[in-house]
């Protein structure tokens, strides 16, 4: 390493700008400084953010009943959970399943961040198998399994694109304190449906190319089954609406961060982008089915609950997250 690099503020190799999409997936997933594999300190209250299943369990019963019908209509007895958090989710769904099921089902948890692992393996204990990656719980499932994630795919990186009057520029980072943006003329990948919408000049919009590759990668190793995908976004192409800066923003103690602030101290903060459900099921092939939050949880929720009632609102989270369910062959 010569003088100029050692210089240089992680996550930068050399002087040149950054795709924003590699300084994320640095920022969040880097086995040494990554947020989600060093710096993350818990979900909830006392972490950067709270997601469904740290505020009511009716979430956990919600995809026990879809689990359970799901392993019914297909046969597996294996259920894998997808980046599951400190894994009280993946607790409560198993305590949920009715018995029979229960004691026929073997839970599969796929975890890369080493401290997530250690407090959901503390929790669990001998009830799960753990996994680094999605295919490698596939095989050791057969290629037969149910699958199910909550708040996953906003956690992959996403690439920045801006609408200009003659096409499209996409975002890198230059090294500074703070990161410099630069907008440099872009070929946009043929994947997404979202270039095929009407944007306005100076729109920002993201792209989750990365999930497109995950996808490639694990796809082949699942011959059947069933998937239950919750996040918060849209299929129906109103993602920026009244959202000109695109949906990009990161948490750190609760608070909620924008602009340059999220490119400050990379490591120490959680990012997220609002995923384009469209995108998904064009990825994945399979026999895609849609609803929001609220249709999802409405038959095991109570309204009288003021955390359900949270979940449910229908100008809040009831319809800021859309469930996507999937099934394959």
């Amino acid at each position: 390493m010569n003088a100029m690099s050692a210089a240089l503020p992680w996550p930068w190799d050399n002087d040149s700008p950054l795709r924003f999409d590699r300084f994320m997936e640095r920022a969040l997933h880097d086995p040494e400084r990554g947020y989600y594999a060093r710096r993350i300190r818990g979900v909830g209250k006392s972490g950067d953010f709270t997601t469904a299943p740290m505020l009511s369990s009716t979430l956990a019963r919600a995809i026990a009943a879809w689990a359970n019908r799901a392993m019914a209509e297909t046969g597996c007895r294996d259920l894998i959970e997808a980046g599951p958090g400190e894994g009280k989710l993946a607790a409560e769904v198993l305590r949920a399943l009715p018995f029979g099921r229960r004691w026929r089902t073997r839970l599969h948890l796929v975890e890369r961040s080493q401290p997530l692992r250690e407090k959901q393996q503390a929790l669990l204990g001998r009830k799960a198998h753990w996994h680094e990656t999605l295919d490698t719980a596939l095989d050791a499932c057969g290629g037969q399994a149910c699958l199910f994630s909550n708040e996953l795919i906003d956690a992959f990186p996403v690439r920045r694109f801006r609408r200009e009057a003659g096409g499209w520029s996409e975002l890198f980072l230059s090294p500074g304190d703070p990161p410099t943006e630069v907008w440099q003329p872009a070929t946009v990948p043929p994947s997404s449906v979202q270039f095929s919408d009407s944007h306005p000049t100076g729109q920002i919009i993201e792209v989750h190319e990365s999930v497109h590759q995950w996808f490639d990668g694990w796809l082949p190793h699942w011959q059947g089954g069933a998937m239950l995908t919750i996040d918060y976004g849209s299929e129906t192409g109103d993602l920026y609406h009244r959202r000109p800066h695109g949906t990009l923003r990161g948490y750190f103690l609760q608070q909620r961060l924008e602009g340059p602030a999220l490119y400050q101290y990379p490591g120490r903060r959680d990012l997220t982008a609002d995923v384009d459900f469209r995108d998904l099921a064009r990825w994945a092939k399979g026999e895609s089915r849609f609803q929001s939050q609220r249709e999802f949880l409405l038959p095991h929720a109570d309204p009288q609950n003021p955390a359900d009632a949270a979940l449910l609102d229908p100008s809040g989270a009831g319809e800021a997250f859309r469930v996507w369910e999937l099934k394959w062959r």
